[in-house]
């Protein structure tokens, strides 16, 4: 590969120009003119906008690269880059850093995914707090009263481990009742407090709930306010229980025209619990950025749902924690302390793959579906695509009464059959002139596609809605065009965020713009007051992430994209809270099942290498 050939590959666009003038900064203070330091250094830049925080050599080497290159083999290539001044191996402060199983990273990615690895070590191991092991037992009793026949109750075992442990993970899918739980979680650890100071709360504790988007946080505070109306514990604690999420960025003060925060690891975040939602959308950055700004004994608890879309930016933080698609044991020690606590057996299932260890003890999985309880077809379309079975998964979604399938394959198609779908779902929609009622209208269905462009995707299907209710709305005589729409950036001026959903129509002769309240009122602003906000009759998959609605169709594109992966189809069908329509192909459907998610990352191995060695 020669110099030319190099700069062909940012001519026809396989790197940005970001990747270029970084390897070429690279090529100049490495004093070695090689095109394979060079291309080492692009791809290590192109890989982090794919969502990867490093580059795996193992897996470009010798490999013909989809620019029309091809790789060195890996052991000079190898030996080439470390040749260079301008490459590191760990603890080396260098641009580049290359670990002993070939990944290559971005200095600045190394640090983080490494300080992120160190704190949740430590923090594992750090159980100092003292228990009142009696009151612990009575509060699970009281606050979780159901009893599952034959079943272990995840939910009674997730409200133990955060007590015993500083860092914990809470993962289940959709309708498992997280939300419930932290409330849950809340009011024991209160109680524990409480306790411990001898019934005197002059210091209450410092609790803080953050989630990684506008519109996951006013979920996460409507759901915990709800939750603790109806807790078996005294109103001292609920009184004692926080309402208000926020984002996580708002949480540490983001410094203005700066990726700083104002709470760091020189200046630690005042806090005693922190409770992260939606923790599948953390990227490695801000979870680096949260963890260096906590105080060495705060606690903190991540709760998301694994099998989800990773984040936007680079990481696949929550399934790395998890060590996803391996079982995990308790320790006997730790399966002892949750059986008093449970006043039950906790028995591990044999077939569980990784011994018990101090982050095992750490990560709760939550099983039992609640929402799916009555439309088993969902719950079972959303466990063949989650373990990637894609035959039984187009069987279920064939076969099952709340599931839906419809072959598309031309644009004509895909055109006449959502003209169909389009009126018969919004035609409530349309007919209501009371903005509560149209705004419940739309949470009752949505479209979700997969990708943004193209007909198939978001950007088409929205202006083929407009001119089919358009052009109903006349035929019909509706009251007013209205618009549903969606934010696409935080505004805390107006307390709108990122996926708000609202409704644009007349009131009173005026065009105003409607969103739900979490006090359950409506916000009414003018049009104009909006900053960033799209059409939203249909919205990505990866934007729905955190919502939830009555009936979903989700729209397969007509062609594979590296985009269409399992996760993709578990989180669109896991919106729903009955009925899920499927269009597109059999094949593409069957791909994108097949295909998952692969981000390349050093964390798995740096919290798991010493459990996994044991075998």
């Amino acid at each position: 590969m020669n110099e030319l050939n190099i700069t062909n590959l940012y001519q026809k666009g396989y790197l940005s120009e970001i990747d270029f003038y970084f390897a070429k900064f690279i090529s100049d203070i490495s004093e070695i003119n090689n095109e394979d330091i060079f291309l080492g250094a692009a791809l290590a830049s192109m890989v982090t906008r794919e969502g990867n925080v490093c580059l795996d050599l193992n897996s470009y080497a010798f490999q013909d690269g989809s620019g029309g290159f091809r790789c060195p083999e890996l052991l000079p290539w190898r030996n080439k880059l470390l040749s260079s001044r301008a490459v590191g191996v760990p603890n080396d402060f260098a641009p580049l850093i290359l670990d002993d199983k070939n990944r290559l990273y971005l200095y600045r990615f190394w640090k983080n995914e490494r300080q992120v690895a160190d704190f949740i070590k430590k923090a594992v191991v750090n159980n100092n707090m003292p228990v009142n092991k009696a009151l612990l037992k009575a509060g699970i009793k009281r606050l979780f009263p159901e009893k599952i026949k034959d079943e272990i109750n995840w939910q009674k075992i997730a409200g133990v481990v955060p007590v015993f442990k500083k860092f914990t993970v809470i993962s289940g899918g959709p309708g498992t009742g997280k939300t419930t739980v932290i409330a849950k979680i809340l009011a024991i650890i209160i109680e524990q407090f409480i306790d411990r100071r001898g019934g005197e709360t002059e210091k209450n504790l410092r609790i803080f709930l953050a989630a990684p988007t506008g519109k996951a946080a006013a979920r996460m505070s409507e759901s915990i306010i709800e939750a603790k109306k109806s807790l078996a514990c005294d109103e001292q604690v609920k009184d004692l229980i926080p309402g208000d999420a926020c984002t996580i960025h708002r949480l540490l003060k983001a410094v203005k025209n700066s990726y700083g925060f104002f709470y760091n690891a020189a200046n630690l975040l005042p806090a005693d619990l922190v409770i992260i939602d939606e923790a599948s959308m953390v990227d490695l950055a801000m979870m680096h950025s949260l963890v260096q700004a906590l105080p060495e004994n705060a606690a903190l608890i991540l709760v998301g749902d694994k099998d989800q879309l990773a984040s936007v930016d680079a990481g696949s933080l929550l399934g790395d924690i998890c060590d996803r698609n391996n079982m995990h044991d308790f320790s006997d020690s730790f399966s002892a302390k949750i059986n008093y606590a449970i006043g039950d057996k906790c028995f591990a299932s044999k077939n569980q793959s990784r011994c018990g260890s101090a982050l095992s003890d750490s990560i709760i999985t939550l099983k039992k579906n609640y929402r799916f309880a009555a439309a088993g077809g969902a719950l079972e379309l959303a466990s063949a695509v989650n373990n990637g079975r894609a035959d039984k998964a187009l069987e279920l979604i064939k076969t099952r009464k709340n599931l839906n399938w419809k072959s598309i394959e031309t644009v004509d198609e895909l055109y006449e059959s959502l003209s169909k779908i389009i009126i018969e779902k919004y035609d409530n929609f349309f007919k209501t002139d009371d903005p509560k009622k149209a705004l419940e209208e739309l949470n009752r269905f949505k479209i979700l596609c997969p990708v943004k462009k193209g007909p198939f995707g978001v950007e088409g299907v929205n202006r083929l809605a407009e001119r089919i209710l358009l052009k109903a709305s006349k035929h019909h005589h509706m009251p007013g065009i209205k618009l549903p729409v969606i934010i696409t950036n935080n505004d805390y001026r107006l307390g709108l965020f990122n996926g708000d959903i609202g409704v644009i129509m007349n009131d009173a002769d005026e065009s105003y713009a409607f969103f739900n309240d979490s006090s359950g009122l409506l916000k009414r602003f003018f049009p104009q007051r909006l900053s960033e906000y799209e059409t939203a009759y249909a919205m990505t998959v990866h934007r729905s992430q955190g919502s939830e609605f009555d009936d979903i169709l989700l729209l397969l594109p007509d062609r594979d994209s590296p985009i269409l992966t399992r996760e993709v189809i578990y989180t669109g069908v896991t919106r729903a809270r009955h009925n899920i329509s499927i269009w597109g192909t059999e094949d593409i459907l069957k791909a994108s099942i097949l295909k998952k998610i692969e981000r390349t990352s050093g964390l798995r191995d740096a919290l798991w290498d010493e459990v996994h060695s044991l075998f």
